[in-house]
Parts: C-alpha cells; sequence; structure tokens
C-alpha cells in the first residue's frame, strides 16, 4: 500500500477550516427555533408613527446590524401608515390576512405561508384584514428600520 501523501496547501487549508475559521468552531454558535406564540419572546413596540398596539420581537440578530430577523405584530383592523425601509425585506406572513400596497404596483394579499420580497425604499401601506393580529416574519439585509413619509 502507498503512502498518503498531502501538499502542504491541502494540509494548510484542512487546518484552517478545521481550527482557525470561525464558522467551524465547535460548541460557539447553536441551532435554535422560535414560534409566534412563545412566552418566552420578547416584543418591544414599534417606531412611533404605527399603531400603538404594533410589536417586534427580534428573533436571531441585532436589529442595530446587518441581518436581523424579526417578527412584526399587527393587530387585527389596523394599518401601518405610507413608509419605507433602508433594507430590503424577505417575508413570510405567519398569521391572519395582511394587505400590501408598493407604490407602484397592485396591491397584494398576505395569507399564511405567503413569501413576499419589497425591495429597499419602496414606500408601502400595510393593514392587517383579519379578526386575528397579523404576525409577519421579515428577514432584513440592513439594520431594522421603518421610516415615515409625508403622505
Amino acid at each position: 500500500m502507498k503512502p498518503l501523501y498531502i501538499s502542504r496547501i491541502t494540509f494548510v487549508t484542512v487546518i484552517f477550516v478545521l481550527l482557525i475559521h470561525p464558522g467551524y468552531s465547535q460548541g460557539e454558535e447553536k441551532a435554535f427555533i422560535w414560534n409566534a406564540d412563545d412566552p418566552d419572546l420578547e416584543w418591544h413596540p414599534c417606531p412611533e408613527f404605527m399603531p400603538d398596539d404594533c410589536r417586534l420581537a427580534v428573533l436571531q440578530g441585532n436589529p442595530e446590524e446587518h441581518n436581523a430577523d424579526v417578527f412584526f405584530k399587527l393587530q387585527g383592523g389596523t394599518t401601518v401608515p405610507h413608509h419605507w425601509h433602508t433594507s430590503a425585506e424577505r417575508m413570510v406572513l405567519i398569521s391572519g390576512e395582511l394587505h400590501v400596497d408598493y407604490d407602484g404596483q397592485d396591491p397584494v394579499v398576505m395569507r399564511p405561508g405567503t413569501y413576499a420580497y419589497g425591495p429597499a425604499k419602496l414606500p408601502h401601506v400595510t393593514s392587517c384584514e383579519s379578526d386575528e393580529p397579523c404576525i409577519l416574519f421579515i428577514a432584513f439585509e440592513e439594520p431594522v428600520d421603518a421610516i415615515p413619509t409625508e403622505e
């Protein structure tokens, strides 16, 4: 049987991947899950221009940095006024019926399980048209914000 030879470059690469690269460090980061009705979720108020009973829960990341995920809760029969976000949004509706009206586009109706993409800086109005609260999962690429327009 011939001995196995590996190049110095291959060896250094393997060591880097296994020992140095932070994504491969064992024991540092753990998988987790959140449910929208989890009693351990910390719900925080939305920006002032939004309805008083609107809430946000941070699921992952720091909302002041890149790549944070949140649950956004809007009570039935309430509307978030015309606004925009610095970040693009990737969204999935968890509960309720949410109507979203992006400027220059036909309004859309989201029902549980619906995925939507909202481009950065595209103004829109959002309303929860169900009796139950609308809970929306949102993945932000940039820090989480909502800027009201003058409309």
